[in-house]
C-alpha cells in the first residue's frame, strides 16, 4: 500500500480537531494531515485542491453538514480517481451511529478515544489497500444517499406543507405547493418557480425539504428540488451529465451525480 497518504480534517471545534490530529499521529504516524478546516464549504474546496486519501468530517458543522459536504464532494470528485475513505466525527447519536454502521462507513465519537480510533485506522487502512483507480464511486454515492435519508436534522419531522406564504411587495401571497415547478437555493433565499412566476422565501431548502412529499418532489442537486410531474424529459450531454427539461419553463436543470440514479428507463 502507498505509504504517502494524506488526510483532511473538517471539524468546527478547534480543540477537538487538534485532539484528533494528536491521536492520529499516535495511531497512524505515517498519515500526513494535509489540512484542518472548520466548515463544510472549506472542506469541499480543500479536498478538491489537495485530493487527500482520507476524510475526517464532523457530522455537524456550520453551513453544510459533514454529510452534505461529502455528498457535494462526491459529485465533483475527478473521474477515474478513487474517492477518499470517509470517516465521520460525531457526538453520540444512536440514529447516526446505526446509519454509519449499516452503510459500512466508519465514525469517530467525540471526545476522541484512542482504542476506538485504532480500530478506525485499521479499517481505513484495509479499505485503502483494496481500492484501485477503478473503484466504483457509485458505492460511495449509494452510501451517502442512504445516510442523507437516515440522519435527518433535529426537528425535521413536521406536517406536510400544502401552501407557501410568500411576500410580494407589501402583501403576502398564498401559493399552493402543487403549483411549484421547482425550488432552488440562492444565497440566503430559496427561489420558488411556478409556471409563470418566481418568488423568494427565506426558509432554507434543507428545512423546507422534510415538509415536501418526497414522492412528488425529487431532489436532483444539492440546491434544487423539482416536482416530478413537471419534468418533461432528460438528456445526457457529451460529458455524460444529465439535464432536465420542464413542461412549462424554458430553462434546463442540471442533475448531480448523486441523484442521477433517479432517471433510468423502466
Amino acid at each position: 500500500m502507498n505509504t504517502d497518504l494524506s488526510a483532511l480534517i473538517a471539524e468546527d471545534e478547534p480543540l477537538l480537531a487538534q485532539a484528533l490530529k494528536v491521536e492520529l499521529a499516535k495511531a497512524w504516524p505515517e498519515l500526513r494531515i494535509a489540512a484542518i478546516v472548520g466548515d463544510g464549504a472549506s472542506a469541499v474546496t480543500q479536498a478538491l485542491t489537495l485530493l487527500p486519501d482520507v476524510l475526517f468530517f464532523d457530522i455537524r458543522m456550520p453551513g453544510q453538514s459533514g454529510l452534505e459536504a461529502a455528498a457535494e464532494l462526491a459529485d465533483e470528485w475527478p473521474e477515474g480517481r478513487p474517492f477518499p475513505a470517509l470517516v465521520f466525527i460525531t457526538a453520540y447519536d444512536q440514529y447516526a451511529v446505526q446509519a454509519f454502521e449499516t452503510q459500512a462507513i466508519d465514525y469517530v465519537l467525540k471526545p476522541v478515544q484512542a482504542v476506538r480510533l485504532q480500530k478506525t485506522v485499521a479499517k481505513v487502512k484495509d479499505a485503502l489497500a483494496r481500492r484501485t483507480a477503478n473503484t466504483n464511486i457509485e458505492d460511495t454515492l449509494g452510501q451517502l444517499r442512504s445516510l442523507l435519508g437516515s440522519v435527518p436534522p433535529p426537528g425535521a419531522k413536521q406536517e406536510p406543507l400544502k401552501v407557501l406564504q410568500v411576500s410580494v411587495g407589501a402583501n403576502i401571497r398564498m401559493v399552493p405547493v402543487q403549483e411549484v415547478i421547482y425550488f432552488e437555493a440562492a444565497d440566503k433565499y430559496v427561489r420558488v418557480l411556478t409556471d409563470e412566476h418566481e418568488y423568494l422565501i427565506r426558509t432554507p431548502l434543507k428545512e423546507l425539504m422534510p415538509r415536501l412529499d418526497e414522492q412528488a418532489f425529487w431532489q436532483i442537486h444539492r440546491g434544487i428540488v423539482v416536482r416530478a410531474t413537471a419534468i418533461d424529459g432528460v438528456t445526457r450531454d457529451s460529458a455524460g451529465k444529465l439535464h432536465l427539461s420542464l413542461l412549462n419553463r424554458q430553462e434546463k436543470l442540471a442533475v448531480s451525480r448523486l441523484y442521477a440514479h433517479l432517471f433510468k428507463a423502466m
